[in-house]
């Protein structure tokens, strides 16, 4: 989720577009990148083109018995950039041109959403789809497009100091941390300091009211709109307000490790790490948690396949940021383990030829009861994105970029 910028010391190049670039990651490739990650591109190529030819012109949310195109209610539509995200990916993997037409007429039909006012979800929708083509080819529409997208965001602010999630203008989500990004490339792109503001103001309120002392996050935080101070810790996703939401906390993460690349401050790595370090700590082994930390014994136990797989793309951002020592290696360990592990027959559907997903036991809604124990679109967009930064070695791979 970078590209710009103006803040990160001497890794700043031009792009020779009117924008800015970072510069290649300098981080060597692992050692030793499993056989399995490349085996498990392979199934994901499979997988999209079956989704290609099965459902044409669909773009996947979750699905219904392992099976896509059945999702009943959505809750909001945040999900329709994953699908040709991978494609992108796919395409910057392979280098076959057959990714090209289905990936830019499923992106072009996100275009739209860059004037979007009602969802907080625009980094989603097309930092996963416009940027990566952007990197690729270098169209100057793309760029114009996340710039309308990243201002078009920031109207969401409230008086609170906030981005307000799309459940109403009291409401701040810890997962629009993902999304913020868009307002900060869209400040480096313009030099229109007045974005940057408003993202960075988020960013501390989130940091100050989500985040707790563990480093564990709240999903949601409420405010009072007519004094804008901070009411409570709530959930919509979470078992409960007191509760980490493992999904949530891997937004966090990964979200924090964004910004700070895009923004140069210092205090979004601090919080970037807190929230990495209570996810290695708190989860298993293996790395691919539960669907919350906080489980009660007699609550379904649950995992959740996509908070390992955003955790995983998070961390090896995270390892390169925090530059060679103990702890690039720890926090690049527990990428890599966590990869392994969805790589395992426990995760990718590879040996059940009727699922149409590529990763199982993924959880959209639980209180809801959509997409439980199921396939999910981030889950699988953000598997192949960490693929594709281990096998490549560099995050910049992620984005289409290195």
């Amino acid at each position: 989720m970078r590209l710009g910028n103006l803040m990160y010391e001497d890794n700043l190049q031009t792009d020779g577009r009117g924008g800015v670039r970072m510069a290649e990651s300098k981080s060597a490739p692992p050692k030793a990148v499993p056989p399995a990650f490349a085996a498990a591109l392979e199934f994901a190529a499979a997988q999209a083109d079956r989704t290609l030819a099965t459902y044409p012109d669909y773009t996947p949310m979750y699905t219904v018995g392992g099976k896509w195109n059945r999702e009943g209610e959505r809750w909001t539509h945040w999900c329709e950039g994953f699908f040709p995200g991978i494609l992108w990916l796919l395409y910057r993997h392979t280098k076959d041109e057959k990714w090209l037409a289905p990936a830019r007429k499923l992106s072009r039909a996100l275009e739209p959403r860059q004037f979007d006012r009602n969802v907080h979800d625009l980094g989603f929708l097309l930092f996963s789809t416009y940027l990566r083509e952007y990197n690729l080819f270098g169209d100057a529409h793309c760029r114009d497009v996340l710039i309308q997208a990243g201002r078009t965001l920031a109207r969401r602010r409230q008086k609170g100091g906030y981005l307000a999630s799309f459940i109403g203008p009291q409401s701040l989500f810890i997962d629009v941390m993902m999304n913020v990004g868009i307002i900060l490339y869209a400040a480096n792109a313009t030099g229109d300091a007045a974005l940057r503001d408003v993202a960075l103001e988020h960013c501390r309120t989130t940091q100050r009211y989500l985040v707790r002392a563990d480093g564990g996050t709240a999903h949601e935080g409420l405010f009072d709109l007519e004094t804008g101070k901070f009411i409570k810790q709530t959930t919509h996703q979470g078992w409960s307000g007191e509760t980490t939401w493992t999904r949530g906390l891997a937004w966090s993460l990964y979200g924090f490790t964004a910004v700070h690349r895009l923004s140069g401050e210092a205090e979004f790595l601090v919080t970037a790490r807190k929230c990495a370090d209570c996810f290695i700590r708190r989860g298993p082994p293996d790395m691919v948690p539960l669907w919350d930390f906080d489980l009660p014994p007699d609550a379904p136990q649950l995992h959740d396949s996509s908070a390992g797989a955003i955790a995983a793309s998070g961390l090896w951002d995270l390892s390169e940021v925090v530059g060679p020592g103990p702890d690039q290696d720890r926090y690049r360990r527990a990428a890599l383990t966590a990869l392994e592990t969805l790589c395992s027959d426990r995760f990718l559907a590879k040996t059940d030829p009727a699922w149409e997903g590529i990763v199982k036991h993924g959880i959209y809604h639980f209180h809801k009861k959509l997409g439980v124990d199921e396939s999910v679109a981030w889950g699988e967009h953000f598997f192949v994105e960490g693929l594709i930064k281990a096998v490549y070695g560099s995050s910049e791979s992620g984005w289409c970029r290195a």
